[in-house]
This record gives C-alpha cells, structure tokens and sequence, in this order.
C-alpha cells in the first residue's frame, strides 16, 4: 500500500513512477481526499486543543466559585459540549474518509524500483545470465508423455474427482514430489530459514495484506460460507504471521520457509499448459519469505535469489535468471528477479520461481513494523518461490529423460527419492 502522505505531497511523482507499469493511474481523487481528511485532522486537533483549555478553565472557575451553577459556568460548560461534538462530527467524517481512501489506495499496485527494467511487457524482460547445458537434442519426449508412459500421474481421472486442471500423483510421481519437497526444505533450513506449515485457508484481511485482495478475487477459490479462501501461495498466510506486529529490530532477518499446497484458478490462461504438471488449479510449492531491515531489502533480495537458485544447481537443471520489466511487474513487487528452468521439449524457458522485493507495500498494507532509532518504520518484505513443486518434476523428468524411456534423478536428490533412476515397470 502506497503511503497517503507521499500521495498528498507529491501526486504528480506517484502518478508518473505507476505510469512506467504501462498503464495510466488517475490518483486525483485519492489525492483530494488525501487533503480532505488532512484538513480534518487540522481541524479535530485544534478543536481539541481548544477544549483542552476550556477544561482548565472551567476547572478554575469551580475552584475559586461557590456556586457550582453560575452563569459563568454553565457557559463554559455549553461552550464545552459544542467543542465535543463538532470533535465527534468531525472523527465520524474522517473515519469515513479513512474507508474511502483505504478502498482507493489499495488498487494501486507498488511503484516500480528505479533499478527496474523499463518494458511493456515479458518481451522486454532483461536476461542477466544463464547457468548449465542446456539439453537441445530433437524428438525429445514432453514431461506429460514421460509421465504417461511411466504411469507418474493422472489427469483424466482426476476431473472424476475435482474437474479439468488438477492432477493424482502416481507411485514413482508421488514419490517424486514428496522427496522434492523434503529435499527443498532442508537445504533451506540448513541456510538459515525457520520451517512454517502455514494454514491453507486464509481469511480476506490476510489476502488484502500481501496484495491478492482486492485486484486478484477473481484469481482464488472463496469458501461460500466462510470470509475464508484457499490460500494462493504461503506468501499470503507468511506475510499475516506477524500483521499488527511491531518486531525487534534484533531479529531482523526474520527468514521463513514453508511448503504449503496453492490454489489458483489461472483465470485468463485456458489454452496454455493445459496438460502436464506446468499449470494446474492446485499445485505444491515451498516458498521463502523475509521480513527485512529496510536499509538492508536491496542485497535481501539477492539473497533470496541465491537460495532459491541453489536448488536448481543442486538439482542440476539449467536455467536463466531474468529483471522482470515494469510492464510485467507483479502487482505487490518494486523489483522481481524471475527464474526460468530450460524444457528440453519446447526447446525453451519456463518459470519456476520468482523472488520479489516488495519494499514496504506489505507491511503498510498488514501493519507490520520495527523499531529504528526510537521510531516504529515499517520493514520489508521479500518473497521467492523455493521452488515450485510441479514445475520442479516436469524439468527433472524432461532433462533427465534417457533413451530406454527412463528418468535419471539427480544425484542431490537420489537420497531423498532412494533411486537413481524412474523406470517403466
């Protein structure tokens, strides 16, 4: 959430850094609200001043008269009940005001980091490198083909149980993921991260915190008799963990992990990846999360891209690190460094994770502070997929694909899986 002071002082600049995401943001009706209700608070603040000194007065007039109902007194005390209920008229207007600015500000996306590329959209995307071999032989087998033919997982059935874009796990499928995930966490917590299991159903203030409420509704799975949704990422209930809170500045980094089934309805996305494990309706992920000294988010969120890019080395899978252009920004990040693992059967990158600095548009949104030199400021957050749990399979099963129709499993992961390879029975 973007700050109102900022908006009232200076709405030419917030109108033109919003402009660089490629669309146009009017702001001048927040930003005459913004001045509305700071002149009711200039307002209530000396109307109260006023009756601060009122009631000294009429203190001294009780003092020193006998007479507890003299004219004197009976008027300072009307003047009194007058002060305190324009006071009260005037808080009812500003808690008004207050509604209608929160409303209005919380569509607006954060402003884009002046380090950002500036783009239209994903075309625009700056590569900053590439890592490993990418496998480029022709005729290579796709990981929804691999998995059919190694019985991994199963689509069709599944829409017997749910509906089209979920996916059952199978043997060797469900032991993949589930070695995955504990390989992913425990290189995490190795290297310093707190493991979460986080709820899987969060409430609407918890969306509207981490920024997926209200422009993204139409995105998640609400429970019709509950204000509950399926929680869209673990960024969602990691970032509510410590709504309303003031941390200890001592603790800062606080480093969160936490593998957490996702519920997303892709809306917007029918005709792409519809087979295979790249984008379902619900898939498992294991999500890294900050809570940052904001004098320190910049090399934070290098940080967290080098963990997560740790798992793709370990695994061995080639991949390219991306600056995501402002056109093609997320809505709640100043800047996003995106990882994309190569898929041998398109012949192409895919992204597997992407590791944003939202700076303090959380913690504004979730009232999330620390103290620094007396004063409460609000921290930074970060987020990074650790990786995606799906996305994770289709790579390894793609890359590791081998001319008999098996799959090799990456040596760090052998350990985890309790084979080298996946074969056909």
């Amino acid at each position: 959430m973007l700050d109102q002071k900022l908006i009232r002082e200076n709405p030419t600049s917030v109108e033109k850094s919003l402009s660089l995401r490629g669309k146009v943001f009017n702001i001048d009706p927040i930003h005459k609200l913004t001045i509305e209700k700071k002149d009711i608070d200039i307002k209530i603040s000396s109307l109260q001043s006023e009756s601060k000194k009122l009631s000294k007065l009429i203190g001294q007039e009780i003092n020193k008269s006998q007479n507890h109902k003299s004219v004197e007194l009976n008027e300072l005390k009307n003047k009194g009940n007058k002060y305190r209920t324009q006071i009260s008229e005037f808080e009812e207007k500003k808690r008004t005001l207050d509604n209608q600015i929160h409303n209005e500000i919380s569509s607006l996306p954060n402003p884009p980091s002046k380090d950002t590329p500036i783009g239209k959209d994903e075309n625009d995307n700056v590569q900053i490198k590439t890592w490993g071999d990418p496998v480029k032989k022709d005729n290579l087998k796709s990981h929804w083909e691999l998995g059919e033919s190694l019985n991994l997982f199963d689509s069709l059935k599944s829409t017997k149980i749910s509906k089209s874009r979920f996916i059952t796990l199978i043997g060797n499928g469900a032991r993949l993921e589930r070695a995955l995930i504990n390989f992913m966490l425990d290189v995490h917590t190795k290297n310093g991260y707190l493991e979460l299991i986080p709820p899987a159903l969060v409430n609407s203030e918890s969306l509207q915190g981490s920024g997926q409420l209200p422009k993204f509704s139409n995105e998640s799975f609400k429970c019709s008799n509950d204000d509950l949704w399926l929680s869209p990422t673990a960024e969602v209930p990691l970032t509510a963990f410590h709504r309303n809170q003031i941390i200890d500045f001592e603790l800062l980094p606080i480093k969160y992990v936490a593998y957490s089934p996702c519920f997303r309805r892709e809306a917007g996305s029918y005709g792409r990846d519809t087979k295979g494990l790249i984008r379902l309706h619900q898939f498992n992920k294991v999500e890294l999360y900050w809570f940052s000294d904001p004098n320190k988010s910049l090399e934070a969120h290098k940080n967290i891209t080098a963990d997560a890019e740790s798992i793709l080395k370990k695994l061995n899978l080639p991949y390219r690190l991306v600056d995501i252009c402002t056109g093609d920004l997320g809505f709640s990040s100043s800047r996003t460094f995106d990882l994309e693992v190569w898929l041998p059967s398109s012949k192409s990158y895919r992204e597997i994770s992407s590791c944003s600095n939202c700076l303090d548009f959380q913690a504004r949104r979730s009232s999330i502070r620390t103290k620094i030199d007396k004063k409460n400021k609000y921290l930074h957050t970060l987020n990074g997929s650790g990786l995606a749990i799906g996305r994770t399979m289709a790579a390894i099963i793609e890359n590791g694909q081998q001319a008999d129709g098996s799959v090799k499993i990456p040596d760090a992961l052998v350990p985890y899986f309790g084979s080298d390879f996946i074969k056909t029975s």
